[in-house]
């Protein structure tokens, strides 16, 4: 029996530094039938003469390129030019271990119902060095609010399917569910590490493009796990890249995070809750999160009124916040006067610290 086609979708911009040695790994997993489509997402820099360079030759490199619009489009464009019967997502400053695709097409061939599947990730320095050889959880929060046995309904050890890999696996497992509900509460799934059953991702249909600076894969991470069973390889199969100033990770795309999320779990809620097996009090305070998360960032800002309405919106949700006290009574004070004060404030502790440190 062949082995089914796995598109991988790469997207990237303005990394010609980083996209070899990422499609390598691709090209270097134990996995034989496989196509990387790179998305150029309209770069300035030599990444289309590298691709062409390095993989002009092999059949198995393909390369895209689109004007600028983010990661998102950049997706969809690839998902639009994918043939595989599975769809893997990667972006262009991580990269696998050889063994990856291997091991999560097992899980999916093997449990048909599986729409999708991910793994944990080794985090890595800018400089390569292992941070943390486990960093999903840590990542994402919201793995806090369940332990294993609550999130997924079943489990089986990766050995048990995938027995020539066993070596690798040692005691991991695959676990398995229905994690709408529980992906409520934030998001579970890292982009990077993902494979898609086809049908799943026709039924999602993509990424939503006006998401364009952050939040884009928890909606739609959260959409894919609407629509049925998906599951967890609980095993780092990917070295993930952090402390790149390029990053939507860093903190000047912060607001976008908070208030794309805001977008993604209000609707949802509203029009799904029946679907939505959670207690209200964690929803509730779930949204009053969200609403402290958008005022917090607007007030950095020094977007006092936009910064009240949200702060406002969280005691609606959740009245019983006493840290919100402070920032909304920065945020209330006439004319950015409180946030004024506040950056004054800011200003001489940092002075004060300045100087004690000169003295030691």
């Amino acid at each position: 029996m062949n082995a089914p086609l796995v598109s991988v979708v790469v997207p990237t911009f303005n990394r010609a530094h980083l996209i070899g040695r990422t499609i390598g790994s691709v090209l270097a997993q134990s996995y034989p039938a496989l196509e990387v489509i790179v998305v150029d997402d309209g770069s300035t820099d030599d990444t289309r003469e590298t691709i062409a360079r390095d993989y002009g030759d092999d059949a198995r490199v393909r390369y895209v390129y689109k004007q600028n619009g983010g990661p998102a489009s950049a997706r969809n464009t690839g998902f639009a030019q994918s043939r595989g019967e599975y769809v893997a997502l990667l972006d262009s400053d991580d990269t696998w271990y050889p063994w990856k695709l291997e091991l999560q097409i097992g899980c999916m061939q093997r449990d048909r119902s599986l729409g999708m599947t991910w793994t944990d990730m080794t985090m890595v320095d800018a400089d390569g060095k292992i941070v943390d050889p486990a960093y999903l959880r840590r990542m994402y929060h919201a793995y806090r609010s369940f332990p294993n046995e609550r999130l997924f309904e079943h489990s089986l050890p990766l050995a048990d399917v995938a027995p020539e890999l066993a070596q690798v696996t040692g005691t991991a497992r695959l676990r398995t569910g229905n994690l709408f509900s529980k992906m409520i509460m934030g998001n579970l799934v890292h982009t990077s590490t993902v494979v898609l059953r086809r049908e799943r991702l026709e039924r999602v249909v993509g990424f939503n493009e006006s998401l364009r600076y952050s939040g884009e894969d928890y909606d739609f991470h959260l959409r894919t796990c609407r629509e049925g069973p998906v599951g967890l390889l609980d095993i780092p199969a990917i070295r993930y890249q952090q402390g790149l100033p390029d990053q939507l990770t860093a903190s000047r795309y912060r607001i976008h995070m908070a208030e794309n999320m805001l977008c993604t779990i209000e609707p949802v809620v509203r029009e799904n809750r029946a679907q939505i097996d959670l207690p209200e009090h964690m929803i509730r305070r779930k949204l009053a999160q969200v609403h402290a998360w958008v005022a917090s960032e607007r007030l950095e800002r020094g977007e006092s009124k936009m910064a009240t309405l949200h702060y406002l919106k969280s005691l609606g949700y959740w009245p019983w916040q006493p840290g919100l006290v402070k920032p909304l009574l920065i945020a209330g004070l006439p004319f950015g006067s409180g946030v004024l004060l506040r950056d004054r404030l800011r200003a001489l502790r940092g002075h004060w610290r300045g100087n004690a440190e000169k003295k030691r």
